[in-house]
This record gives structure tokens, sequence and C-alpha cells, in this order.
């Protein structure tokens, strides 16, 4: 079933970055940065999911599907697990209470419900995360449209830690830099709920996330700490400018381990 439960709303925090390649060689060392791309058209997915909805294994596959079809276009996909399904019989081990909160935000910004799976696209449009004909037509759109951001990523692995240096600069007083750390792929073996026996798929999972107001660092570093579970090739950061008054994305970022 599609759950549709408004909650107490969150504060948003959100942000921008462009394009860039990493090539990581080994602890302490920095990875390469490669020149922002300017102009082109992107699409930020915002899938809201939990693994004890039934409806939301559905939406899942076709993040998986979209990240493979687009995977050289400016689509960026991040997965957040919510973690109001959990008193339902599964605790879902992605979720957590800050990914309900950013939907809980959606839910004023774009004055809808909060349900699952709901999918955002770049922060603008709304719509059941399953929709795959509404996907394709918001797809479109954001792709012919453009970014004019200017952003410099660099970043290292050391120790426990990832190390992000950016240097970018906000086109409003309400824009925030939101980085996020994102596993490409994983699996769960269901064993309770609305999804019991299932063996689940999930694509680009949020499991990190800081934000920063560009009106007062518009040059700096943010670190995340390094998962147990890292290895370079399934791991990557995402990253995107976001106006916090309205919701809309000007810009994005991928970084490659």
């Amino acid at each position: 079933m599609i759950l549709k439960n408004v909650i107490t709303t969150g504060v948003l925090t959100l942000s921008l970055f462009s394009a860039f390649a990493f090539v990581q060689k080994d602890e302490k060392e920095e990875v390469k940065q490669n020149p922002a791309t300017e102009g082109k058209g992107f699409a930020v997915l915002e899938l809201f999911t939990s693994e004890g909805c039934s409806s939301c294994p559905p939406a899942d596959e076709l993040m998986g599907k979209i990240e493979k079809e687009y995977k050289n276009k400016n689509v960026y996909i991040l997965s957040y697990h919510v973690d109001y399904w959990n008193r339902l019989g599964w605790k879902d081990r992605f979720s957590s209470a800050k990914n309900s909160q950013r939907q809980q935000l959606y839910s004023r910004l774009l004055n809808s419900q909060v349900y699952t799976p709901q999918l955002v696209v770049n922060g603008k449009t709304e719509f059941v995360g399953s929709d795959e004909n509404a996907l394709s037509k918001a797809l479109q759109t954001a792709l012919s449209g453009f970014q004019n951001t200017n952003i410099r990523l660099s970043a290292k692995v050391a120790q426990h830690e990832i190390h992000v240096q950016y240097d970018a600069t906000a086109i409003t007083a309400k824009d925030r830099l939101l980085v996020t750390l994102v596993e490409k792929q994983s699996s769960t073996q269901v064993g309770k709920g609305e999804n019991e026996g299932r063996h689940l798929q999930h694509w680009q999972i949020v499991h990190q996330q800081n934000s920063i107001a560009l009106n007062t660092q518009q040059k700096g570093e943010t670190a995340f700490q390094l998962p147990q579970s890292f290895s370079a090739e399934n791991w990557e950061v995402i990253a995107f400018i976001q106006n916090s008054k309205t919701g809309e994305i000007s810009g994005t970022a991928k970084i490659q381990f």
C-alpha cells in the first residue's frame, strides 16, 4: 500500500554543485578534479522509499533502470529511506529521521502529502515514484533546461574520513550546498512487514548528507565518516545547490571514486 501520513515539518537544508570525476589512489591522497560542466540540463531525482512498504520495490527498481539508461546523462538519483514505516513490523537499516524530515519539508514546499514511494524532481514537482510515464515526461523537461552555477570540487580519503573541498558561488541568499554520500547499490532479505520474504534491490542509497549555507561559506571543506562497507567502486558523492525558500535546484555535481 502507499502510506499517506502528514507529519511535523522538518528543516530543509539544501544545495548544489557541478560535475567532476574522482580517481582514488590511496589513503591521504587527493583525488583528481575535472572542470565543471555548465549550461546543460540536469535532473535531480529524490526518491522517498522504505523496505517496509509493499508499493516501494517497483519504484526502487525504476531507479535502477533509470540509472542504467541515463548513465551518460546529467541525471542524479538519491534514494532516501524514511523511518516512519519502521513501527509497522520491519526496521529498514537504511532509514533515518533526517530522511523523513526532508520529505516533510517537501510536503510544505510542494503542498503535497507525505507518502511512499514519492519522487521529487529538481525540487519543483512530485509524483508517485513508480510512475514511469510521469518520470519520463519530467526527465524530458528537466534535461532540456540548463544550469549556470560555477562549482569547483576536490576530495581525499584520509584514515576514517572522506574530505570534500568546495568552491561555489551562491546565486541567492537562500542557496544552500547539500553534499551527499551515496551507496550505488545494495540489497536486503526482508524478514517481516509487508515485504516479508522478499529480497529487495536498492540503488543510490543516501547514507550521509551535509548542508552548507553558501551566503556565509562559499569556499571550504566538509567531511563524511568512512562507512565500514566502503569500496571505491560502489560509492560516490552527489551534491547540489537548492534555494531553501522555493526548493528549486540550480545545479549539480557527481564525484566518482
